[in-house]
């Protein structure tokens, strides 16, 4: 059996959960392949594309190179065209063609947790991770409020603003999160807030947390954060942002060779990951 070639790139490329977690769905699957990290930096993408990565079976972009691979492929998909950002490249018979997987592994990682995107959905943040997921919300036909600090509100009402214009018809609005009230059907952290090594803060009050029926956090250091641990307390389902990471990287593999994974194994390659995640902390 010929051994495949994948790989992640970025630059700094520094520690990653990638080739740890990718290592582990190819033996699920058994699947021989090698899978490294290459850091490369944005004046070598283009020579390191066409003489390394265009001979790989596929690979996975991070950081600065998500938008500026895309002139290098011969196709990207819908949702990666929507989004304007790469994660995933699959070489197939001499075509390249890249994804972002973000996106689904979100949906995937709800799904696995019973979260059910509907209701009253709140997302703290309005950065990059805030965007992706705020899509899939509208793109569900679900009204949605971003809480944000102060300072962030003019990039909140541009987010909106921009959501509004690419997808007609759609509920979405912005509030300082001092003034959330009322019951939550979905609290997302789109935020920093809680990750290591400040893992006591948490993005809204206690008060807030003991109004929501389902939380989702997107941090994923620690697995278990502190408004994830207090959600579960108060009785709510609650999901950390390792489900997400890993289940993108499943999107990944099913782009690649059209794997599919139970969700059992993929709950413990979670808490596998996290584990591995501390060793390097």
């Amino acid at each position: 059996m010929e051994t495949k070639k994948f790989a992640v790139i970025g630059h700094p490329i520094g520690h990653t959960m990638s080739p740890f977690i990718h290592t582990r769905l190819f033996e699920l699957q058994g699947v021989k392949a090698e899978y490294t990290k290459l850091d490369i930096a944005p004046e070598n993408l283009e020579y390191e594309f066409k003489n390394t990565l265009s001979r790989l079976d596929g690979f996975n972009i991070t950081i600065p190179h998500k938008q500026a691979v895309i002139p290098f492929l011969d196709e990207i998909d819908a949702k990666a065209e929507m989004y304007g950002s790469v994660n995933t490249v699959s070489n197939k018979n001499g075509i390249s063609k890249g994804y972002t997987t973000d996106p689904d592994g979100f949906l995937k990682a709800l799904d696995a947790a019973g979260i059910m995107l509907n209701g009253r959905i709140v997302i703290i943040g309005c950065g990059g991770v805030a965007r992706t997921m705020a899509y899939e919300v509208v793109l569900k036909k679900q009204p949605l409020l971003f809480a944000v600090r102060k300072e962030d509100l003019k990039i909140a009402e541009a987010l909106c603003d921009e959501i509004r214009k690419t997808v007609a018809g759609c509920d979405v609005s912005f509030c300082l999160i001092d003034e959330l009230s009322g019951d939550i059907d979905v609290l997302i952290n789109a935020t920093p807030i809680g990750m290591y090594p400040k893992i006591e803060n948490q993005p809204v009050s206690d008060s807030v947390i003991n109004r929501c029926a389902n939380v989702f956090d997107a941090v994923y250091n620690p697995l278990e954060t502190m408004l994830v641990k207090k959600a579960r307390a108060n009785g709510a389902t609650a999901e950390s942002g390792m489900a997400m990471l890993v289940w993108q990287a499943v999107v990944s593999h099913e782009h690649w060779d059209g794997s599919v994974y139970n969700k059992g194994d993929i709950a413990q390659l979670c808490i596998d990951s996290a584990k591995e995640l501390e060793k390097n902390f």
